[in-house]
């Protein structure tokens, strides 16, 4: 996801969100299949692909579903049919290092933690304070 500068009302307060942070992601990190990287991101790979990955300075090409820990559906390119393209570098650090683990065609499931997302202060729009994001992604292409 693409930081942008939406103004809509934040979602949920600091507290609450971190709440439902901590439970969803204890939650889906008891699932199986799940793996952890070391800056903390959560992802489950949906359907694997062989070949070069994205680097932090390419564009990449992709399909996502965002979601919420409450459930609430932030952006969905598949439903839309069309993919977002974007310098991989204006993602959320998170986005940044899962796509930079996939090949093209690959789709994987991130939970990306509030400090590898938006952190304390939300986006200002539909992403509140301390929100954990629940992305599957596929990467249609990326140069």
């Amino acid at each position: 996801m693409a930081r942008n500068s939406s103004k809509k009302s934040a979602k949920g307060s600091t507290g609450h969100n971190k709440n439902l942070t901590e439970e969803f992601i204890k939650k889906y990190a008891a699932k199986a299949g799940v793996n952890e990287t070391d800056s903390g991101l959560f992802f489950r790979v949906i359907e694997d692909a062989d070949g070069a990955k994205p680097g932090e300075f390419d564009t990449v090409k992709i399909h996502q579903r965002i979601l919420l820990a409450d459930g609430s559906v932030i952006d969905d390119t598949y439903r839309k049919g069309l993919p977002e393209e974007f310098a991989l570098a204006e993602g959320i650090e998170g986005l940044q290092e899962g796509l930079m683990m996939m090949s093209k065609g690959a789709r994987y499931e991130f939970v990306i933690p509030p400090d590898l997302a938006w952190g304390r202060k939300g986006n200002g729009g539909k992403i509140g304070p301390n929100a954990v994001m629940w992305m599957d992604v596929r990467l249609v292409d990326f140069s």
